[in-house]
Formats: C-alpha cells, structure tokens, sequence
C-alpha cells in the first residue's frame, strides 16, 4: 500500500481574524490532491480555532497547537484535549521544539500529553528533532530515538499519529532536513513499521 502524504502547516501565534480569513480563502481555491492521496492539515492559533474550522474546506482538517496533559482545572492558559474535542478539532501538535526548549517540557510530559491526547479520541502530530549543537555532536540519532522512545512507551497504536521530524537546527537558517535524512532515522528506529 503507498504511503499517504501528509501535509500540515503551524501558524504559530501569527495572525489577525482578517488575516486568517485571507489564508483560509487561499487555501480552499487551493489544487490539491483528493483526500485518499493527502492529509492537510492547519494549525491556527487557538483563539482562530473555530473561525478556520467554520470556514476550511471540508477536505482539510484542524489542529491545535497544544493541550494539556490531563482534563481540565487550575491550568491557567492551558487547553484539555475535551476542550478540542468540544470544538470538534480532530488534530493536536504536541512536542514542538518551542515548548521543548522555552517551557522545559521533557520527552516524558511531551510522551503523556500524547497518551492522554489520544485517549480523548485527538489525532496527534508529535514533533521530534535535535538542536545544531546536538546535530554537530553526532547526537542526533540518540535524541530523536529518546523523544521518540518516550511516546513509544506509552502507546502501543501508532494509526493516529504522525511523527513530525522537525530538526531545530533548520528552522529559520535556511538549512534544510532532506527526506533522506528523516527516513533514515525512521528506517534505523522503526524498520517497516511505518511505510
């Protein structure tokens, strides 16, 4: 069976409502391939949520940028994965490499908030990838496979999540991760467990 591609795209905390109107408006006069070729996927702030998800084409999914590890409560800012559901967001990204570094969350919490997120019923982008220094130190294999191992251990059904290789050292330096480099990693750390 051919691999499904997958495409999605983190607005970050980018964004005015008039300037989301004008993406959503691209992107549904936008060629894409059918649905059975490619998964799209779109990660507005939360706050845009509900404006991208009444206004996406049907074909193109919604993700949150975040939730929370457990079910609500005195989590101020936070967002539990009810609350998506709630909204009928399909999607959660977990494991950026900004809340990785600038909120100290370790490949353990990141390996929970997965778990958790998929027991409410969410899809889950789970993002791995090393910082140059770590790329320069030949460390990279023994990083990803540590982030990596972490969801592992706390999830045996790999069907709703997509593993996101997203290397640190290449966003915004104008260095590039080749397809290569992420296969190989998959291919060491997961055999043909995921063609």
């Amino acid at each position: 069976m051919a691999r499904k591609f997958f495409v999605g795209g983190n607005w970050k905390c980018n964004g005015t409502s008039e300037e989301v109107k004008k993406i959503v408006s691209i992107l549904n006069d936008g060629k894409v391939a059918s649905a059975d070729v490619v998964d799209v996927v779109v990660s507005p702030p939360f706050v845009f949520l509900p404006l991208v998800k009444s206004s996406l084409r049907p074909e193109f999914h919604v993700a949150a940028q975040n939730c929370w590890v457990k079910k609500g409560g005195a989590y101020t800012g936070e967002i539990s994965a009810e609350m998506l559901v709630n909204l009928d967001i399909p999607w959660v990204i977990l494991g950026h490499s900004e809340r990785r570094q600038l909120l100290s969350e370790s490949n353990e919490f990141v390996g929970d908030k997965v778990a958790y997120a998929l027991s409410k019923g969410l899809k889950v982008i789970a993002c791995v990838g090393e910082t140059l220094e770590q790329r320069e130190s030949g460390a990279t294999m023994d990083v990803v496979a540590a982030q990596t191992k972490a969801i592992a251990e706390r999830i045996s059904d790999w069907t709703n999540v997509v593993v996101a290789y997203e290397p640190v050292w290449a966003i915004g330096t104008g260095k590039v991760a080749t397809p290569a480099q992420a296969q190989e990693f998959i291919m060491i750390h997961f055999g043909n467990r995921f063609q």
